[in-house]
């Protein structure tokens, strides 16, 4: 398949059970390989994660950019998860995380693995999303436009020169915004694609050009102006290559001389639309992608037995994880006592329980000592003895919920996953996920990624919350999550962040 679209092979490798040879040694052997210039994965296992990732470094670090295809999107990362954080996940997320930390794409397909392929063994990347579509119709170009919306691209408005330059040399029925219009202009005069090509790339205002039509195919059905229709495609080439403006061609032939003559040149030729626009986006996705390198984490947490919320505090406070004033009794009496010095409103919890709010035991808003006893007294009666929590309440305005948790992945190790929190956690299902240790910046760009980075940003005249608070707390899961190899999950759901400052309300650890 590589082959017939044009791209050459310079290894083929075909792994089996990787018993003594595995994907990271083949990887690794490709970095100083000259004749390849891109790497094509597929992988059903991964080994260890971690010394793929960095092989995949190295060979971005080299200029050799790598494409990955994986199966199992639909496998649950941990089936049998005792945190949110575990259900919201998933295999496929922890592969995208391991992509992004190494500076390589993933595609869900065989043909987008080619395609993106393709896309990055071109001359040229884009520089970024903003695409130019050329059809010899309406209907054609507007397709594309849409599929290009879908994709995360922007189709703009073509700057008032370049509008004005284009309606001078077109045919008076052309449409000179974008997407252009020829109107059926493109089979009388084979020039004018290189005319648009030309002045989109001089333009400043577009990133790459798409061009849907027959053109690559008028010589097939005119054989006498083959020579005029290749001689366009040379054009349109030096101009791509000359301005570094990537340039697409969707075509309904599979091959003819203008299509060679593009592909020599540089531009990439694919058979549908949708492929077309596809790669464009990987094409994107694979400009921006740098890999991040996973610095070293120095924190070294002392090990408490991790009984219940209490044990997680601990272990959590260690790393700079804030939690709300509160003490733990075993009676009503010491309960009590610890009450009167707390400011209510106050919260009532049963320590010892992982998820309080699925069997009762949590209790919200009391106001004072009667609402307590009482409380308590109902509370122990369900649930037995152990360790109860009273708690001040976070009562500061303004405040959004987020989980921030870490899992222990079998192939690529700890994960740190942020999400919109609280009870409704798993119905939202807004999650980021990135490999551990993370940085500050990576911490950030993870929440710039939630839809509901909205209400973080301040939602309807609200403050915007103090996402470095936020920040400091998802970088230090991380590191805990990596100096405590024994530690399978960590979960802080919700933390509370609010203007000023974040604390976390409930911690789940599981050793």
């Amino acid at each position: 398949a590589a082959n017939a679209s044009g791209l050459g092979v310079s290894r083929f490798v075909s792994l089996g059970n990787q018993v003594d040879v595995d994907a990271a040694d083949v990887l690794d052997d490709l970095v100083d390989h000259e004749p390849t210039r891109v790497v094509a994965l597929y992988a059903e296992s991964f080994g260890d994660g971690r010394r793929v990732v960095e092989a995949i470094t190295r060979l971005h670090d080299r200029g050799r950019r790598t494409v990955v295809l994986t199966v199992g999107a639909s496998a649950a990362a941990s089936a049998a998860a005792r945190s949110h954080t575990g259900s919201l996940t998933s295999s496929m997320d922890v592969v995208d995380a391991a992509c992004r930390a190494a500076g390589a794409i993933r595609v869900q397909t065989p043909q987008q693995l080619i395609d993106a392929a393709r896309m990055r063994a071109a001359p040229h990347l884009p520089r970024g999303c903003r695409i130019a579509i050329v059809g010899d119709s309406g209907g054609g170009g507007a397709i594309g436009a849409d599929l290009a919306a879908a994709a995360g691209l922007e189709v703009p408005p073509f700057p008032e020169a370049t509008r004005m330059a284009l309606a001078a040399q077109l045919d008076y029925n052309a449409s000179v915004v974008n997407p252009v219009d020829l109107g059926g202009a493109g089979a009388i005069d084979y020039a004018d694609f290189a005319r648009i090509v030309g002045a989109a790339a001089t333009s400043g205002a577009i990133d790459m050009v798409l061009l849907t039509s027959y053109f690559g195919a008028y010589s097939l059905d005119y054989p006498a102006t083959a020579d005029d229709e290749v001689a366009v495609a040379h054009d349109i080439c030096t101009t791509s290559t000359t301005h570094q403006v990537p340039v697409l061609v969707h075509c309904h032939a599979t091959d003819s001389p203008t299509l060679q003559a593009l592909a020599t040149g540089g531009a990439t030729t694919h058979t549908s639309i949708e492929r077309a626009v596809a790669a464009a986006a990987a094409a994107v996705e694979a400009a921006a992608r740098r890999p991040r390198p996973l610095r070293p984490t120095t924190r070294q947490p002392d090990a408490p037995a991790l009984a219940g919320l209490t044990d997680a505090r601990q272990l959590l406070e260690a790393v700079g994880v804030s939690f709300p004033t509160s003490s733990v009794a075993h009676d009503r009496d010491a309960l009590l006592a610890a009450a009167t010095v707390l400011s209510p409103p106050l919260a009532l919890k049963a320590d010892w329980i992982e998820h309080k709010t699925e069997v009762g035991g949590v209790v919200l808003g009391l106001a004072d000592m009667a609402a307590v006893a009482a409380t308590f007294d109902a509370m122990s009666a369900r649930l037995g003895p152990g360790p109860y929590r009273i708690e001040e309440m976070d009562t500061r305005p303004h405040v959004v919920e987020v989980l921030v948790g870490a899992q222990r992945d079998p192939a690529f190790g700890p994960v740190v996953t942020v999400g919109a929190g609280g009870a409704f956690a798993e119905l939202l299902r807004d999650t980021a996920m990135e490999l551990a240790p993370l940085d500050h910046a990576t911490a950030i760009e993870m929440l710039r990624r939630l839809r509901c980075r909205a209400l973080l940003d301040g939602w309807r005249g609200a403050p915007a919350v103090d996402l470095d608070a936020l920040a400091g707390i998802i970088v230090a899961v991380g590191d805990l999550a990596v100096a405590r190899p024994d530690l399978v999950e960590i979960e802080l759901n919700p933390v509370r962040v609010g203007p000023t400052g974040a604390i976390a309300v409930d911690a789940l650890v599981v050793r």
